[in-house]
């Protein structure tokens, strides 16, 4: 009896020390670029630097899935695509919010059917109704460059492994995957076709899985007493997606600085004005 109640608490001990340690299969060297939560890369993104002139009129036609690739399966076919098919608004988004929307006009080209069906609908029914006077419609607003570009490359499992230890019958084990996602991201002038720059961006997806499992014999092995315990984290793929594509977009404001594309805006700093303390007599008065 008191064997068997040295063995529960022993499955005890071991279940919580499984529970309460995470083991992580990477080091932090070969984590660190790991897709980063959308809101940590904002960050960089509301702070860069100001544009030295007026917002650039941006032109998005689409990012398309370039990869072809499919959700990865080991028993079955699956149609479902490993990301997604909507990677634009993530794109649009994010030009919008950069440098505190100080960098871009970003113009409507995705749904540009559905704006001139509107504005021909606005025309016909003004001209209806108001005749030759009726008020023209502003012009659309024109873009200067058009942002191309899409996700290029998905590899699934480029990195697998696991490891476990088990003492008397009861132990922990670890097991990951690691896929990796690329975009691309190119600048291109509508006056001249020039590609002005380009970017490649690659992000990390890991999913892990941890476990415990333990079986211990009572009564001259006639009894047995197993437990198996385990959880699974499958890392979205739309934050790996949309962190590289802040990251693009981080990298090809920098970049186009460097290459003299634009200039960032530098603060000047005012000098503060000496303030000169009264004397007492002027405080008496």
């Amino acid at each position: 009896m008191n064997n068997f109640k040295l063995s529960l608490i022993t499955i005890a001990v071991a279940m919580a020390l499984a529970g309460c340690s995470t083991v992580r299969p990477m080091s932090e060297a070969k984590m660190k670029d790991a897709p980063v939560v959308s809101g940590v890369m904002l960050k960089e993104i509301n702070t860069l630097p100001a544009p030295e002139g007026p917002p650039i009129s941006v032109a998005i036609y689409g990012f398309k899935d370039l990869t072809g690739q499919r959700k990865p399966s080991q028993t079955l076919s699956l149609f479902s695509t490993a990301v997604t098919q909507g990677a634009e608004a993530y794109l649009i988004k994010t030009m919008q919010e950069a440098g505190n929307r100080q960098w871009f006009t970003v113009v409507e080209r995705v749904g540009l059917d559905n704006l001139l069906k509107e504005r021909q609908m606005i025309k016909q029914t003004r001209e209806i109704y108001e005749g030759a006077n009726a008020k023209m419609l502003p012009p659309l607003t024109m873009a200067g460059v058009i942002v191309e570009g899409g996700i290029i490359d998905y590899n699934s499992n480029t990195l697998t492994g696991g490891s476990g230890i088990a003492i008397f019958g009861i132990g922990a084990q670890t097991q990951y995957t690691q896929d990796i996602v690329v975009i691309s991201l190119r600048l291109v002038s509508v006056q001249t076709g020039e590609v002005l720059t380009t970017v490649t961006i690659e992000k990390n997806l890991l999913s892990t899985s941890d476990g415990m499992t333990g079986m211990k014999f009572f009564n001259n092995y006639t009894q047995s007493f197993e437990i198996d315990s385990s959880q699974t984290f499958n890392e979205p793929g739309n934050y790996a997606l949309r962190s590289a594509i802040e990251s693009g977009i981080v990298e090809l404001v920098k970049k186009g600085e460097r290459q003299g594309l634009w200039k960032f805006k530098t603060s000047v700093v005012k000098p503060t004005p000496s303030v000169v303390n009264p004397t007492p007599d002027v405080l008496e008065k």
